[in-house]
């Protein structure tokens, strides 16, 4: 269970961002007992690749401030956030095995799959109200929003590591956050919508 709440917020945290959870596992594998990775997932903590993984977060943290570029990048981590989302996952579920969790070692596709689908789905909600945040704000939201993302995406992993527990507390309130973004967003696309066909009536 606790794995599971785990891999949840990692996948959660990579919806936001795919580099953050994924180095905040590798770093914490480390220099710390409070990750244990399976010999398939060594490589997390390889200070190779968490190096990769590092400059690419800072092109992202860049990139991501940027108007009409981050949409560019939200594109491109279409394939990035959910893979990532289902690395951490996976690796959680399998460090579960390590606890001898049968449920996980019968199904290690469960943790790829359900880390993809969370990820994937909080990658879509960010990708669909950043453009509508740009609109309404002539730009100046998205250096701030994409800030609060990636302070909510590294909270979560940590939380995620250190108190799985209040993860499902994160969770409710993430989705009641998504629920209010999208409906603010549709009430934009009709406001717009109602505009055009004034002007072109």
């Amino acid at each position: 269970m606790i794995a599971a709440l785990t891999g949840l917020g990692l996948s959660t945290a990579a919806g936001l961002n795919a580099y953050i959870p994924l180095l905040v596992v590798g770093v914490l594998a480390n220099f710390t007992d409070t990750v244990r990775l399976p010999d398939g997932y060594s490589w997390l903590s390889n200070w190779g690749v968490l190096a990769v993984l590092a400059v690419l977060l800072l092109a992202e943290t860049v990139v991501d401030k940027v108007p009409a570029l981050d949409s560019i990048n939200d594109t491109i981590q279409t394939v990035v956030r959910p893979a990532s989302g289902g690395v951490v996952f996976s690796a959680t579920s399998a460090a579960a095995e390590l606890d001898n969790s049968t449920w996980m070692s019968e199904h290690p596709w469960a943790g790829w799959a359900l880390g993809i689908v969370l990820a994937l789905a909080v990658h879509v909600v960010k990708a669909v109200a950043r453009p509508v945040i740009n609109a309404g704000t002539a730009g100046v939201g998205a250096p701030v929003v994409s800030t609060v993302e990636d302070a909510g995406s590294l909270g979560m992993s940590l939380l995620a590591v250190l108190a799985p527990a209040l993860v499902i507390v994160a969770l409710l309130v993430l989705v009641l956050l998504a629920w209010w973004l999208i409906r603010k967003v549709l009430r934009f696309r009709a406001r717009r919508r109602a505009a055009r066909g004034h002007t072109l009536g």
